[in-house]
């Protein structure tokens, strides 16, 4: 089971960047919900959080204790930009620790995702001494998306629709990294899950709010005790 933490930036008494009524703050929190939503709806054998899921303050040191209580195996902490740029940036911490190069190859499919789904400016794959990167022990990027400040990245951020993009920009990058296993509809609008390695019907029941019992009356052929790798298994 794949464990993402996503963390809209700032909240609450921290608006983050502000610019003619657009809030870092609740286009961060927009953007991450999508994001959850999209994950949820799309992939199984993973479990998606949210550091805060409403306009609350959490301090730096708030967000990382909650990753690292958690054990998620990625933490993407999701920022709008300012100060008068354009365009998509992401960050992973500068600093040398053991997974430095598996953080890397996630960031850069994550980062090449939303720029060829946003059609963002490219402003590059960085490296910074920030705390959500520093102080979290398992793998982080942090994402900046548009500049808030600019006039056409402001444009941009104020539509819900190309806040959808920026969301699945990075889902889309997330389940290339993390090799995600998509869920599929047939021309009947019936699911169809295949089958991946270490995966158990009751994980894939739980994932589904759905029960054991279910799920082999919707698949009368499945072995429970013998799930094939690669095997469709019909989930409604």
């Amino acid at each position: 089971m794949i464990k993402i933490l996503l963390d809209p930036g700032h909240g609450g008494r921290d608006p983050g960047a502000v610019y003619q009524g657009l809030k870092e703050k609740d286009l961060t929190l927009a953007i991450a919900m999508k994001l959850k939503r999209l994950l949820e709806k799309d992939f199984q054998n993973l479990q998606v959080k949210l550091t805060r899921e409403k306009d609350e303050t959490l301090s730096l040191l708030e967000r990382t204790k909650l990753a690292n209580r958690w054990h998620a195996d990625l933490l993407v902490s999701i920022h709008i930009n300012a100060g008068k740029g354009k365009g998509f940036e992401s960050f992973i911490y500068h600093g040398q620790y053991p997974h430095k190069t598996n953080t890397m190859r996630l960031r850069n499919m994550i980062h090449t995702s939303i720029i060829d789904t946003t059609g963002f400016r490219d402003r590059g794959k960085k490296e910074a001494n920030f705390h959500i990167l520093r102080e979290s022990s398992m793998a982080a990027i942090l994402t900046e998306n548009g500049f808030i400040d600019h006039e056409q990245d402001a444009r941009l951020l104020s539509q819900d629709t190309f806040l959808d993009r920026i969301a699945r920009g990075h889902v889309e990058g997330l389940a290339k990294a993390l090799d995600l296993g998509r869920i599929t509809v047939d021309p009947n609008n019936r699911q169809y899950y295949m089958i991946r390695h270490g995966d158990t019907l009751w994980q894939i029941a739980k994932q589904q709010k759905t029960s054991v019992q279910h799920l082999i009356h919707l698949n009368p052929d499945i072995d429970i005790r013998r799930l094939q790798i690669g095997q469709l298994i019909r989930l409604k």
